[in-house]
C-alpha cells in the first residue's frame, strides 16, 4: 500500500449529484468506530458545502476504490468566520475553508491524507486557507501545523459540537511533495 498507487480526481459544485453516495460511504467507513450524533449529520454538511458554487473536492483512488476525500469553498468575502480571532485582519483576506479531509483506516499514515490537502488547495487563487479541529485530536492538530496551520482560537460552531481549534494558514505555505 503506497501513495504512488492513489490516484486523485478533482470535483466541483456540479458534481455533487455524482459524488454525494461516495462521500457518505467513505464518512461512515472513516467513523465506523466512532460515530457520534454530531458526525451522524455529515450528510447535512456535504449538501451544505456542495451547494457553494465555489465547491472544489478532491478524492483519493485505490484502482476505482475510494480511500479518502478532502473538500471545502471559498469564503464569502467580510463573512470569513475566523476573522473574529484576529487582528488587524491582513490585507488580502480571501479565504478557502477546508471542510473535511478524511481518509479510511487502511490507508491511514500514508501520505494520503497531505496528497489530498496538497490537491484541494493546488491552484486555489485565495491567499489564506481556514479549517477547524476537534481538541479530542491533537495528532491532527499537529499534522496541520506542520503543514503551516497556526491556531488563532476555538470556535463552536453548533452547541452538539465540540470547541473547535481554529486553524488559518498564508497559502504560500503549502505542503510540497
Amino acid at each position: 500500500m503506497t501513495t504512488a498507487s492513489i490516484q486523485l480526481r478533482l470535483f466541483g459544485h456540479d458534481d455533487l449529484p455524482q459524488i454525494r453516495q461516495l462521500l457518505l460511504d467513505v464518512h461512515a467507513d472513516a467513523y465506523a468506530d466512532d460515530m457520534t450524533d454530531f458526525d451522524e449529520r455529515f450528510p447535512w454538511f456535504v449538501d451544505h458545502w456542495g451547494g457553494h458554487p465555489g465547491f472544489s473536492c478532491v478524492i483519493a483512488y485505490e484502482d476505482e476504490r475510494p480511500v479518502g476525500f478532502a473538500y471545502g469553498a471559498p469564503a464569502k468575502p467580510g463573512r470569513e468566520w475566523w476573522r473574529e480571532h484576529l487582528a488587524p485582519t491582513p490585507a488580502d483576506d480571501s479565504t478557502f475553508s477546508v471542510s473535511e479531509l478524511m481518509v479510511v483506516h487502511l490507508w491511514r499514515k500514508t501520505g494520503t491524507a497531505e496528497r489530498l490537502h496538497t490537491a484541494l488547495l493546488a491552484d486555489r487563487p485565495e491567499a489564506l486557507s481556514v479549517l477547524l479541529v476537534d481538541p479530542d485530536h491533537p495528532k491532527v492538530q499537529a499534522l496541520y501545523e506542520n503543514w503551516g496551520y497556526r491556531k488563532i482560537g476555538n470556535r463552536q460552531p453548533f452547541p452538539d459540537s465540540p470547541n473547535f481549534a481554529v486553524m488559518l494558514r498564508e497559502m504560500g505555505n503549502a505542503t510540497q511533495e
